[in-house]
């Protein structure tokens, strides 16, 4: 894998919008301890068919208030023209410079698929409606989509994505570093000359970790499976053996030249915090 920019290594954080007044003061406060580390932005995710609307709107406008560069994740199935013309005009009125366009899921239940059926298409949208106003971030697979018919159909929608104007990715977690480099190289392969940023997901908590990577398609190689399962209820063990797992890949993608590290952080600071200690920067 070459070295993607020769750029220092730009690091930011994920979080999700709060339900509850008391967690709204627990992500500002998990934001100010990260704040410390100097990300170069944040972003807060947008739930399936943009259940999570209005909560991700009033977290940008409460962390960018905080003096945050602030990315919001927009997502377009289930959604209109208008009313992604509308949310761009209301983060463009915050100073917002940056979103996260993805396709986004359909939430159970709804009917309608709304105007778009691809990520690229959302791409399109911002770019014609709003020019350069934003930094594009699109979402990556180094393991492939889990809904994607092969390897070589996800990469042509990855390029789809970036020749409609994104900026920038950042990949679905994973822990596989071999994975992330032959992705690089199959992408560099193509024409495609962005940074490409991992993103990481600490573990904490076994049995979460792996509801969400069978969700999403997310690989936990089977030696980390077997090792966190024998820990059964023993959380300390599998935080420190998690630590020592993602604290070696994180190194390991940036000792390659991975740009940077995009950080799950599922609204704690302590998790990503301790990985950043652990790697000296």
């Amino acid at each position: 894998m070459k070295t993607q920019k020769k750029l220092p290594p730009s690091f930011s954080f994920e979080f999700f919008p709060p339900r509850a007044d008391h967690a709204s003061a627990a992500l500002l406060d998990t934001a100010a301890q990260l704040a410390t580390v100097t990300p170069q932005f944040v972003s807060v995710t947008y739930g399936a068919g943009g259940s999570t609307r209005d909560g991700t709107y009033e977290a940008v406008k409460k962390l960018t208030e905080k003096g945050m560069c602030v990315a919001p994740h927009l997502s377009c199935v289930g959604a209109t023209r208008a009313a992604l013309t509308e949310q761009l005009r209301a983060y463009r009125a915050l100073g917002v410079g940056r979103i996260v366009a993805l396709r986004g899921d359909l939430p159970s239940g709804m009917a309608s698929a709304g105007d778009f059926r691809f990520a690229y298409q959302l791409v399109e949208l911002i770019r014609s409606e709003t020019g350069e106003a934003f930094h594009i971030e699109v979402a990556a697979y180094p393991e492939m989509h889990p809904q994607a018919r092969s390897p070589q159909e996800d990469l042509r929608h990855f390029k789809r994505k970036i020749d409609s104007g994104a900026n920038s990715a950042i990949t679905q977690y994973f822990y596989n570093a071999d994975a992330y480099f032959r992705f690089i190289d199959e992408c560099e392969a193509i024409g495609i000359d962005i940074a490409i940023v991992p993103g990481i997901m600490p573990i904490t908590n076994y049995k979460q970790l792996a509801r969400f990577s069978d969700g999403c398609g997310a690989e936990i190689p089977r030696w980390i499976r077997m090792r966190l399962a024998s820990y059964g209820d023993d959380i300390e063990s599998i935080r420190a053996f998690g630590l020592d797992v993602t604290t070696e890949l994180c190194a390991r993608l940036l000792a390659a030249g991975a740009p940077g590290l995009h950080f799950y952080t599922l609204n704690r600071a302590a998790p990503t915090l301790a990985i950043w200690q652990r790697l000296k920067l």
